[in-house]
């Protein structure tokens, strides 16, 4: 065969490279065919590996290949995840163009935050300057202000000058009965008066001398009798009002709930009540229900009620009275009159004052919902408010105490917007100027008797410069007022009738 003279020439030819390293082996295989082989030495390694370290070798290199196959993979996750974010920046790779490097669009993005940065900026300096030029506005009107202010207070000196000037001069000329003011010294004020507690100087403007034209007594109404219901031995001392002296202080609020309120005493007490028995009521509030009692003044000094009455019905303003052993006063957003019994503690009458304005339509000039003013004195029970048809002008009536009915009434020619307070002296009406200026004046009186009108100028002194609450106590001939959280009280002189 010729095979084997090629195997035999190939292993010259490796004997011939090799030397004598070439072993050359023959022998029969399983089918008896002759089979030649030749060993030849490693160059590299000493010996062969067993077939354990085979195995670790290999285990070895399919190790490092698993590695380096999770690398790769977690190689192309970050690549996938940088090209989803450039895809979320830009849009789709298809969108871009081919030629839109990630570098260039990145810088595309950071130039366009500067942008939007810079007109940031241009709106914060615009805002800057904005706010730079209101407070030079606002620090403008505030000099205004205080400019205006000024001047509102030198009106205000001059105005009361006026009024006490015009009071004296027709004092001296002495009114023709019946006469009403000239229209020429006469200004108007609002209809309608809010409560409002923290403007004083706007409430004390309102309260300027102001007078309707005047009006006499109701045609169907005949001139009041001497021997009206009430008289008595007190008539014989009656007179007019000619000097009011300083305020004495009992007490002081202890909360802001006492700004304003009533305190009273009754002039014809009934057991088991005395003439030194007194009750108060702070009046700020919207649900006014409390009555303080006190046994005497000096309890009343002190702060120390005897008992505490809670009204059925809310009650509204600083109007209310005591008389007889009973509170009267007006129940909260209404006309209608209560009459309060103090020892039985019912509601025994009450009666709706027809056409009175209530609840801010015709307060005095303070305001605090004093629509309806009740007042005791020598001849009885008074209210004293105004109508719509009145437009204003205070409206006097005479009230019957037991049932609340009217006996007559009088429509006065003073505007009762443009006063402060008023109080009943002998069946006469007075009148307060201004209820926080320190040197106030009872400016005008009404005489029911007669149903004409004069001016006065008899001094009024607003010590805590605001008073909210005057009445006249005929029993200890004492003017009682509530001013700016103290219950003062005035010695009054009347002349001879």
């Amino acid at each position: 065969m010729e095979v084997l003279p090629i195997c035999l020439l190939s292993v010259w030819v490796v004997w011939g490279a090799l030397g004598s390293t070439v072993h050359l082996h023959k022998t029969n295989d399983q089918e008896g065919r002759c089979i030649y082989s030749f060993t030849v030495p490693s160059v590299n390694e000493a010996s062969c590996p067993s077939q354990g370290e085979t195995a670790n070798a290999l285990q070895a290199l399919q190790q490092e290949s698993h590695a380096q196959r999770v690398e790769l993979e977690s190689a192309r996750a970050r690549l996938n995840l940088l090209e989803n974010l450039v895809d979320q920046l830009h849009g789709s790779q298809a969108a871009r163009g081919p030629s839109l490097s990630v570098m260039g669009l990145l810088r595309r993005e950071v130039d366009s935050l500067k942008r939007e940065q810079a007109q940031r900026d241009s709106q914060v300096s615009k805002l800057e300057a904005t706010i730079g030029n209101l407070l030079q506005d606002k620090s403008g009107l505030e000099e205004s202000k205080r400019q205006l202010k000024e001047e509102k207070e030198e009106l205000v000196r001059r105005l009361e000058s006026s009024i006490q000037e015009v009071a004296q001069l027709r004092a001296s000329w002495g009114p023709q009965a019946g006469e009403a003011p000239s229209r020429d010294s006469l200004q108007g004020s609002p209809e309608v008066s809010k409560w409002d507690v923290e403007n004083l100087d706007y409430q004390e403007m309102k309260s300027e001398l102001t007078e309707v034209p005047a009006s006499h007594l109701s045609p169907e109404d005949p001139p009041p009798s001497p021997s009206l219901p009430g008289t008595g031995a007190a008539d014989t001392e009656c007179g007019t009002l000619v000097w009011i002296g300083e305020p004495v202080t009992l007490r002081k609020a202890e909360s802001i709930a006492g700004k304003y309120g009533v305190w009273m005493k009754d002039p014809e007490p009934v057991t088991p009540y005395t003439h030194e028995t007194t009750w108060r009521v702070d009046t700020v509030g919207t649900d006014i229900r409390q009555v303080f009692e006190y046994e005497n003044t000096d309890q009343f000094t002190k702060g120390y009620p005897s008992k505490v009455h809670v009204l059925p019905r809310s009650m509204e303003s600083t109007g209310a009275v005591v008389y007889r052993g009973c509170l009267y006063f007006q129940r909260r957003k209404s006309r209608i009159l209560a009459k309060y019994n103090l020892k039985t503690e019912v509601i025994e009458v009450q009666k709706e004052l027809l056409l009175a304005g209530y609840h801010g339509q015709f307060p005095y000039s303070w305001g605090g919902y004093t629509d309806i003013d009740l007042a005791i004195d020598e001849r009885g029970l008074w209210a004293a408010y105004s109508t719509p048809e009145a437009r204003g002008a205070i409206v006097l009536s005479k009230l019957e105490p037991e049932t609340l009915e009217i006996e007559q009434t009088w429509e006065t020619n003073i505007r009762k917007q443009s006063v402060a307070n008023s109080f009943m002296i002998c069946g006469s009406l007075y009148t307060i100027s201004s209820y926080s200026a320190p040197e106030a004046s009872v400016n005008f009186v009404y005489h029911t008797s007669t149903g004409t009108s004069s001016p006065l100028n008899i001094r009024f002194e607003n010590r805590y410069r605001y008073s909210s609450m005057v009445d006249y106590n005929a029993a200890e001939r004492k003017l009682l007022a509530w001013d700016n959280f103290n219950m003062v009280a005035y010695d009054v002189k009347l002349s001879k009738m």
